[in-house]
């Protein structure tokens, strides 16, 4: 079961609309489901909450470390809670996945995310669950941090926020070790509908004019 939640960003209000804090908006949602208020702990280094479901201590946490350094805010909390990596989710904005679509994965490496790549270095592996936020890929790869370090269109925020409000329903099942039925409702999308074609107009019929006669 999961028993940390953690929503990667970058702390200030510059970064707070921008696609690399897309792991924040997952965590701060999530903290609004719970009912569960989220404080700045210096011990923790991050805004952190601490709730209780059916008996079980559950953490919430934003590293406040700059995305970089993240690591450093979920191990001091990890470990001094004995929360084993299993048992920590950590949600991320995503460039391989389109905005609108989430993904839930268990493990392997941290693709270039700075990060997850500072978590793996501080937990010392790759072997926690991480939820992966579509926010697009710029089509350069020169171009990724400014990327993600730019606020997403508005139908591309939109798409977003709608993924977070889609995956959330996945909670309990998170909260109670049930992973294949997380990732079943997690993965399983209904795409919207798509608009049926706009009828054309019919051209405006140009009237025929009646011959002349010509009596001269």
């Amino acid at each position: 079961m999961i028993k940390l939640f953690v929503g990667l960003g970058n702390p200030g209000a510059e970064y707070q609309a921008t696609r690399h804090n897309a792991g924040f908006w997952w965590l701060e949602a999530l903290s609004r489901e719970l009912k569960a208020p989220l404080s700045f702990d210096k011990s923790y280094f991050g805004q952190v909450a601490r709730t209780a479901i059916s008996g079980q201590t559950v953490w919430l946490l934003t590293p406040q470390t700059f995305m970089n350094l993240s690591g450093k805010s979920v191990a001091a909390l990890s470990r001094f809670f004995k929360v084993q990596p299993n048992e920590i989710l950590v949600a991320h904005d995503e460039l391989d996945i389109i905005p609108g679509q989430v993904k839930l994965k268990f493990g392997g490496s941290h693709a270039g995310h700075n990060g997850l790549r500072d978590i793996h270095a501080q937990l010392g592996t790759g072997d926690y669950w991480r939820l992966r936020l579509g926010v697009g890929h710029p089509g350069d790869k020169a171009e990724v941090i400014n990327w993600v370090l730019k606020k997403p269109m508005p139908e591309q925020r939109a798409a977003i926020e709608d993924c977070i409000t889609r995956s959330l329903k996945a909670v309990p099942a998170l909260l109670a070790g049930e992973m294949e039925k997380a990732t079943m409702l997690i993965h399983t999308h209904t795409p919207p509908r798509p608009k049926p074609p706009r009828q054309l107009e019919p051209a405006p019929q140009t009237a025929t004019p009646a011959p002349s006669s010509d009596l001269s």
